[in-house]
């Protein structure tokens, strides 16, 4: 809304002085063509900006220029909810709505309070894109006009139609009754039923929505957390699971385990017989199918060795002889 990006302009400028139109322009997520039209609408309404010629210019409030502007708006509420951290509310369409609400808290602190604030937030770093090895952390890109339909037939209570593209598949559409949304690393879902049953759908493959006029049919009051926690067992006891007996060095161990369906936080990776004469674990690991079981144990490499299934063994031991028949030739 207008409004709300007006209140943004000058709680922008009363926090950071002067500012360029396309520093306004990039904070605001719109164009330097708007933030000029948005100015000449302050100026028009009374709020005293004006403007700095040159190459260092741009546009600031007049000193001491006071108003109340800090009411939060139902996104801007709603961004603080899942604000643990700036990406759970990019998972739900709420990045720039966070950020507005965040200016708007600072803008509300006492004047002598909110450089101290300024500076303490300049020393907390949460969710950062790369670790430590600079591996890249992505967040799945869902378009804010598709999230935006979901989250209003997720609060107004309203059926969901999508055009979904589940994996292997063709997109179709279909017609939901949404219950929640949850974000895990990264990765935002939509938790719904179809037909009277449950279905859990990735953001990221929803091509397009349609918050609906009619009523969902789901109860009043739900227990998101203990609703995810089910239908993430049904997940881990469903497929084609294998069974793996490995060896591995204690060090990988936590490793593997972070990739094994059974593993929970109260530990569930069985030891088979302890410890090796060569100090290696010997476990026995569920996973979801043979191509998950492949691939975890493929990034362990000389770390894990696989005593069963066979042909495991086989599929590994291929792969290691066609990388090696790769790179025995000099370039």
């Amino acid at each position: 809304m207008r409004a709300d990006r007006l209140v943004s302009l000058v709680l922008l400028l009363r926090q950071h002085g002067l500012l360029s139109a396309t520093a306004l322009a990039r904070e605001l997520e719109v164009s330097t063509r708007t933030v000029l039209r948005d100015i000449e609408a302050l100026s028009a309404a009374g709020v005293p900006v004006y403007a700095e010629r040159g190459r260092h210019g741009g546009f600031a409030l007049l000193p001491g220029f006071q108003t109340e502007l800090t009411g939060l708006n139902h996104d801007e509420a709603l961004a603080l909810l899942v604000a643990g951290s700036r990406r759970g509310a990019q998972a739900f369409g709420l990045g720039s709505a966070l950020a507005s609400a965040m200016r708007k808290v600072v803008d509300a602190l006492p004047e002598s309070d909110r450089a101290t604030a300024a500076g303490a937030a300049r020393r907390l770093l949460i969710d950062p894109e790369t670790d430590l090895l600079e591996r890249r952390l992505t967040a799945e890109e869902v378009p804010d006009a598709v999230v935006a339909q979901i989250r209003r037939a997720v609060f107004a209570g309203h059926r969901l139609r999508i055009h979904y593209a589940a994996a292997d598949r063709a997109p179709q559409w279909r017609t939901v009754d949404p219950i929640g949304l949850v974000t895990v690393r990264e990765q935002g879902y939509l938790l719904a039923t179809r037909a009277g049953a449950d279905r859990t759908y990735r953001l990221s493959r929803v091509l397009a929505a349609e918050a609906l006029d009619e009523p969902a049919q789901r109860p009043d009051r739900v227990d998101l957390d203990r609703v995810w926690q089910e239908r993430g067992a049904r997940f881990r006891t469903g497929g084609d699971q294998v069974t793996v007996s490995v060896r591995v060095t204690p060090e990988r161990r936590e490793e593997l385990a972070g990739t094994a369906l059974d593993v929970r936080e109260a530990g569930e990776v069985r030891e088979v017989e302890g410890a090796d004469a060569d100090g290696r674990l010997r476990l026995e690991v569920t996973f979801q199918d043979p191509r998950h079981a492949e691939w975890a144990l493929w990034q362990l490499a000389a770390d894990a060795e696989v005593l069963a299934p066979e042909w495991l063994r086989t599929r590994l031991h291929d792969r290691a002889a066609a990388m090696a028949a790769r790179y025995g030739t000099p370039t």
